[in-house]
C-alpha cells in the first residue's frame, strides 16, 4: 500500500487534471455548453472531498488486510470516478 500521502496527492493531481482540461475546453470553446462543463467541476470538486474525508478518517481496524483493503477501495474509486469525469467532458467535447 502506498502512503497516505501520497494516496492524498495522486487525489489532488487526478482532481485538478480533469478541473484543469474542464477550464481548458470552456477557454477555446466558450459558446459550448459552459453548464455542462460547470457540473463536470462541480461533481469533481465533490468527489475529491469525499475520497480526502475517507482517507481522513479510515475505518479503524486492528487488522491490517482490511485496512488496506480500505485503502484500496479507495484508490479504485478515485480511478473509476476520474475516468467517469473525462468520459463526461469527451461527450461535451463530441458535441461541440
Amino acid at each position: 500500500m502506498a502512503s497516505v500521502r501520497n494516496l492524498k496527492k495522486d487525489i489532488d493531481y487526478l482532481i485538478f487534471e480533469v478541473i484543469s482540461d474542464c477550464f481548458s475546453f470552456g477557454g477555446m470553446h466558450p459558446d459550448s455548453q459552459p453548464d455542462e462543463v460547470a457540473g463536470i467541476i462541480s461533481d469533481a470538486v465533490t468527489l475529491r472531498n469525499d475520497l480526502i474525508r475517507r482517507v481522513n478518517n479510515p475505518v479503524k481496524n486492528e487488522n491490517l488486510k482490511v485496512e488496506k483493503g480500505y485503502f484500496r477501495n479507495v484508490e479504485i474509486d478515485l480511478l473509476k470516478g476520474v475516468d467517469s469525469l473525462f468520459g463526461r467532458l469527451s461527450a461535451v467535447s463530441a458535441r461541440k
